[in-house]
């Protein structure tokens, strides 16, 4: 089985899993108990908190211990409102294009009277950092776009648009979900003064995360009930999973450079190779995407078809976000950057690690080929487009 999906979620590395483990076994105490074993489990919480924040270039008092990416996202987006809202500020900018962990959280917000500004997304899935500075105005609170798009890979201009903000004095988040372990990020230099990441998408375990959060920045409580993590998110810390999560991140940047490099070589091959499909698309600019992101658009098929066949190839792909694939409407970020619903409706993407090999590449490359040749065989929608009743868009 060639696994393809790492964008939705990675495999824990050997290293994370004897940690956790070794964690889970001899340092089980409650790192609120004031005994030998809750002291212990209590220091490799800090260890494991000054191991990331080293990571990002962050103070460890900067750095909160969550569930995952979605509730740093929730816990810093409502953060920076509430700030905005006590300086009489209710203004918010975000993009059309993020994760819905984002997005959702700003429908809330505004049925709460917040006021929201969600960028138009250019074609190569890019953000314009002159068009963040066009629509900040004086009640802008909170500017936050996503580091790398979690669907289609592209990489923002994170340091220009954290720069805009400091100019203006707005609060910048960024959900770094997606790019963090792939990408060097550094909070003080890229001007980020808060940033979600989640474990299970760095070879981690799952339901374990991190908000940075920078000193000055006070948090607003998600969750109430006990003084841990400094008052901000009460409940037991996950200690075997924050440890086996800093382990994880650990290995990925002593690796970083390697691994990026090894997988954009097959990243760029598989582009090309798919790109050989007549009527097919790669969604986001060619170069600014992260190492292991290849996304299509298929003209005349639909992805979930598309899916299915290559599972029985034995290749495990997604059609876009793991967190919708429920739903039957067409990709909001593949209609963000301008593709119609009957194009988005045919999309695939592939998230490669390091680990596929030359050959598995070779092999997907057929498969894809092989499948779109299939489906379009008795699809109605592609007769029309050959017969001319409908036109080619791709």
């Amino acid at each position: 089985m060639i696994y393809a999906d790492n964008a939705a979620t990675t495999k824990m590395s050997e290293a994370a899993i004897k940690r956790m483990i070794e964690v889970a076994n001899e340092n089980y105490g409650n790192p609120s108990s004031l005994y030998v074993f809750g002291q212990r489990a209590k220091e490799i919480l800090e260890e494991a908190r000054e191991d990331v924040a080293g990571i990002i270039n962050a103070n460890p008092k900067e750095i909160l211990f969550t569930s995952g990416g979605s509730e740093a996202d929730n816990q810093a987006i409502i953060s920076a409102a509430e700030l905005g809202k006590k300086k009489g500020k209710n203004h918010i900018i975000s993009s059309k294009f993020e994760h819905h962990a984002v997005l959702h959280t700003l429908q809330k917000l505004e049925k709460n009277g917040f006021e929201v500004t969600l960028l138009d997304v250019h074609e190569d899935g890019l953000i314009r950092p002159e068009e963040v500075e066009a629509a900040i105005k004086d009640e802008t609170c909170l500017v936050t776009i996503m580091y790398a798009n979690n669907e289609i890979g592209t990489i923002q201009p994170i340091k220009e648009i954290g720069a805009i903000c400091r100019k203006h004095g707005v609060v910048f988040h960024t959900d770094a979900v997606q790019a963090i372990a792939h990408l060097k990020i550094d909070v003080e230099d890229q001007n980020i003064d808060m940033l979600s990441a989640s474990a299970h998408k760095f070879h981690g375990p799952k339901g374990v995360g991190f908000l940075y959060a920078r000193k000055g920045i006070l948090l607003t409580n998600l969750i109430e009930g006990g003084a841990q993590e400094r008052g901000k998110r009460a409940g037991t810390e996950n200690v075997p999973g924050i440890a086996a999560m800093a382990t994880a991140l650990k290995e990925a940047y002593a690796n970083l450079d390697e691994n990026a490099e090894n997988t954009r070589k097959k990243r760029d091959r598989l582009i090309e190779g798919l790109s050989e499909i007549e009527h097919s698309a790669l969604n986001g600019d060619a170069t600014k995407r992260l190492p292991g992101n290849v996304n299509f658009c298929f003209e005349g098929i639909e992805g979930e078809s598309l899916l299915l066949l290559l599972d029985d190839k034995g290749i495990a792909a997604s059609s876009g976000s793991a967190c919708t694939s429920g739903s039957l409407d067409p990709s909001h970020v593949l209609l963000a950057i301008g593709r119609v619903h009957d194009v988005a409706h045919g999309s695939l993407r592939l998230s490669i690690d390091e680990k596929l090999t030359d050959e598995d590449v070779e092999y997907v490359i057929t498969a894809v080929k092989e499948v779109v040749e299939y489906l379009r065989g008795f699809s109605p929608i592609w007769r029309d487009l050959t017969t001319g009743k409908k036109q080619f868009i791709l």
